[in-house]
């Protein structure tokens, strides 16, 4: 049975780049020719990412999957890739997702107590699958290497480069400063075996002019006697599905008076799959922004409540911040209001939790604006859907995934489903002025002739002219991943990482 060639990106701390970088990774080895499979040990995150058979891995993987996909090779993600998913539900407490499924609510420290052995060991079982399956497999590591206090149990970095037997790429940024301390901060902190892991370095998101840095690379690889691999360039508007929310903190794409689409997306604090509202970002007449306050909403043309992992605690949210009055009025006056999966809940009559699936049992009125009442349920669907949308007596085919833990009903007539899918189910609502709207499809602006149809209506709503020819977001994202391969390959020694690679493990190509 042959075994893949690994490379693990690590980090010295949180969002130095890693998923960026393993992205890379993953497509320039797809152009060369190998199969390749990204893959994350255990993941934090609650961005997910629905696999072709309904289950539900981190979103990071899902992207790395696709950038691994060429004409030559084809990488479908599967949970292999993602093993463990931790979907924080408050402060102390975490839906742990196991090969896709749920397996329990869980406190930070029982699950490090009580979880650590079969964590270990399904990693190593899904690891060794994929190691037998691709050619080449590229993993990402989280945080930091060099967190001391958890290094005795931890699931994520050293250890499982030890379980891969793969070579260690330590990447740090230089954008927040302190790259070099932080870097042999970290090279410190291991011990000499996992120090004798790490190959080498890059430096990331590097703004200026690279010679001006040359004397602090000559000191390190002297101090440390580990080469500095390359210095990447910061590229901003990636447009590839990010992980974490703390981007939204920064996130804006306003572009100036002439684009009069005023897109706001409510930013509760348990947001999740943010990265639905994506594809506004790369249409010309579209400001995006991202509202945490009453006072930021102004006067939007439309309103995107995203998806929720505890829909009630985010309700409250919304009307204890004013933001569920103001989104009332909007709908009063024919704004665009759209709610995606939790959002989607939001919008109806009720919410409740009988079963206290997002922690006590209680239930909270809705934003009325659909005539709907959900259930929630320990019962998890994760699954791709399907089906036809009908707007302005327009049909439109949307593909989605659905990610939620409960069941939603119509109350009364005169409101219509927005999505009939296959077998006579049906999905989402629309009100009688099609003007709010409600769906469990995540990924539901990413079909463009939806999206391209509900904007141009929008602009004759406006008094403008519809617009034609607007960008396919889907093929944005794949031109993306060829975007940042090349470059990080113009910007890394690729010839000596594939040398420092595959001559750790005593292999040559």
């Amino acid at each position: 049975m042959s075994k893949a060639i690994p490379v693990m990106i690590q980090g010295t701390h949180s969002d130095a780049g890693k998923s960026v970088i393993t992205t890379a990774f993953c497509r320039i080895y797809s152009q060369y020719g190998y199969k390749v499979a990204p893959f994350k040990s255990q993941n934090m995150s609650l961005n997910s990412y629905i696999t072709n058979d309904g289950k539900e891995i981190g979103r990071a993987q899902g992207v790395q999957a696709e950038a691994a996909r060429t004409d030559a090779t084809r990488t479908d993600a599967t949970t292999d890739m993602n093993p463990i998913l931790i979907k924080p539900l408050s402060e102390n407490t975490s839906q742990v997702v196991v090969n896709g499924r749920p397996l329990q609510n869980m406190k930070a420290g029982d699950y490090r107590q009580d979880f650590y052995e079969q964590g270990l060991s399904v990693i190593e079982n899904c690891y060794r699958r994929l190691s037998a399956e691709y050619d080449r497999v590229v993993i990402e590591g989280a945080g930091s290497p060099a967190e001391i206090n958890l290094n005795d149990r931890e699931l994520v970095n050293m250890r499982v480069a030890k379980i891969a037997e793969a070579p260690v790429i330590l990447v740090g940024d230089i954008d927040r400063g302190g790259v070099f301390a932080s870097l042999v901060g970290t090279l410190q902190l291991l011990s000499e075996e996992e120090r004798d892991r790490v190959v080498g370095v890059i430096i990331n998101k590097f703004r200026g002019d690279v010679s001006l840095l040359q004397s602090g690379l000559d000191w390190f690889e002297k101090y440390t006697g580990k080469p500095v691999l390359g210095v990447i360039p910061f590229l901003p508007n990636l447009n590839i599905d990010a992980e974490d929310s703390v981007i939204l903190e920064s996130y804006s794409n306003r572009k100036g008076e002439e684009n009069l689409i005023d897109v706001a997306v409510i930013q509760y604090p348990k947001i999740s799959n943010f990265t639905d509202a994506d594809p506004f970002s790369v249409e010309e007449d579209c400001n995006i922004r991202y509202v945490k306050y009453s006072h930021q909403l102004g006067n939007p043309d439309i309103v995107i409540l995203p998806g929720s992992k505890n829909t009630i605690e985010d309700l409250q949210y919304l009307k204890k911040t004013g933001i569920a009055k103001k989104i009332q009025q909007l709908a009063k006056h024919g704004k665009k209001i759209i709610g995606i999966c939790g959002g989607y809940q939001m919008l109806g009559e009720l919410v409740s939790d009988p079963e206290a699936v997002e922690g006590e049992k209680r239930k909270e009125k809705g934003l009325t604006l659909l005539p709907i009442t959900t259930v929630l349920s320990q019962e998890k669907t994760t699954v791709r859907s399907k089906g036809k949308l009908k707007l302005h007596n327009m049909f439109f085919h949307v593909e989605g995934y659905e990610i939620h833990m409960g069941n939603t009903n119509l109350t009364s007539g005169g409101f219509s489903p927005l999505i009939n899918k296959p077998n006579n189910e049906w999905d989402g609502c629309i009100n009688n002025n099609e003007t709010v709207i409600g769906s469990y499809f995540h990924g539901l602006f990413h079909n463009d002739t939806f999206r391209w149809f509900l904007l141009n209506q929008t602009r004759l709503e406006k008094g403008l002219q519809p617009i034609d020819n607007r960008p396919s977001f889907n093929q944005i994202r794949e031109e993306a991943y060829d975007k940042i391969a090349d470059h990080v390959r113009k910007h890394v020694d690729m010839e000596k990482v594939e040398m420092l690679v595959t001559g750790f493990k005593g292999e040559f190509l």
